[in-house]
């Protein structure tokens, strides 16, 4: 294994200090944690429901390059693959409250969920108004060995960029609720890997594929899929991902999103390879892509492969995707 670090221990706080100090006028951390918090001069002055995530590291920019006017209040980082603590969670969820309570974006993995449960209770007993939303987009699997239910994955940045942006403009914390449930409903995922992510403190890939094969449905944290296959065109596996997702929605009329979302280790080159198929099966299909972005978003360490996330989208939705945020990644 081949790393730029120091030592294993000391990844995920070294990471976030490093963030920190290379975008000092964006983000700010919350001492003895690694959480960061906006750091703008417009949140001192911000009058709306703070929006909370994070989870385990290793998937950068997800959460904390999200933090930001129009974004995420504040993101949480756990260690490599592993929740935040809820302790971590709480002094996050109390450094943006301003009075209009606080949105908790949770990705469906046990850990998560429990974690920020327990600091919602936390919160709670301090008069905090806290409402949850819970991401599970992916449509790969109905169950793994981290989850009850399907997976959170790359949708997540989607839930997020749309909430933040509601957030801002004045919704109430219930209305944000809402929003987010209706919002994850309409968003399904499915990702592929050539190589699976080395976890820094394993030191070797998560799985074994060989050097003509691919793995279709794998999750964020090294989960097997639903399929090995021999490599293909990035037209055929377009078509498959394409196939699959589009028929887990009833209603194909109206507009939709697309996040075609790199892994860690796939070139951009690839990315828009992909994307380019993917909007040619799209229109195939007679579907109305309203919105697209390509890039690495919800990454897994140095895994080689590709997402694609699929959102059917209200006008308003559009609108709140395309609005600026100033953030790190967005």
């Amino acid at each position: 294994m081949k790393k730029i670090i120091n030592n294993v221990e000391n990844i995920v706080p070294e990471m976030v200090s490093g963030l920190v100090r290379s975008n000092s006028d964006l983000v700010e951390e919350i001492p003895g944690t690694t959480a960061v918090v906006r750091a703008d001069a417009k949140f001192a002055s911000a009058d709306q429901v703070g929006i909370v995530s994070g989870g385990g590291s290793g998937h950068e920019p997800l959460h904390a390059g999200f933090v930001g006017d129009g974004m995420l209040s504040a993101a949480v980082a756990g260690e490599v693959f592993t929740s935040p603590t809820p302790d971590q969670i709480y002094e996050a969820i109390k450094a943006v409250d301003k009075g209009k309570g606080v949105l908790l974006i949770v990705k469906n993995y046990s850990g998560d969920v429990m974690n920020f449960d327990m600091a919602k209770e936390m919160a709670e007993a301090e008069d905090i108004k806290i409402g949850t939303v819970i991401v599970d987009d992916d449509i790969s699997v109905e169950n793994s060995e981290f989850t009850q239910g399907k997976r959170g994955v790359a949708g997540t940045v989607l839930v997020e960029k749309i909430l933040g942006a509601a957030a801002r403009a004045g919704k109430s914390l219930e209305d944000l609720v809402n929003l987010g449930k209706s919002v994850i409903n309409n968003t399904k995922t499915i990702g592929i890997a050539l190589k699976a992510a080395t976890v820094p403190a394993v030191g070797h890939p998560g799985f074994d594929l060989k050097d003509d094969e691919i793995e279709f449905g794998i999750g964020i944290h090294n989960e097997r899929g639903y399929s090995v296959e021999k490599i293909q065109p990035s037209k055929q596996l377009s078509e498959e991902l394409v196939a699959k997702i589009i028929d887990e929605f009833d209603d194909k009329t109206g507009k939709f999103a697309v996040l075609i979302n790199g892994m860690g280790g796939t070139p951009l080159m690839e990315q828009y390879i992909f994307a380019n198929d993917t909007f040619d099966n799209l229109k195939a299909k007679n579907i109305d892509v309203g919105y697209s972005r390509v890039g690495n978003m919800v990454t897994s360490l140095d895994m080689v492969g590709i997402s694609l996330t699929i959102m059917k989208v209200e006008p308003q939705w559009i609108d709140w995707l395309n609005e600026p945020a100033t953030t790190i990644a967005w």
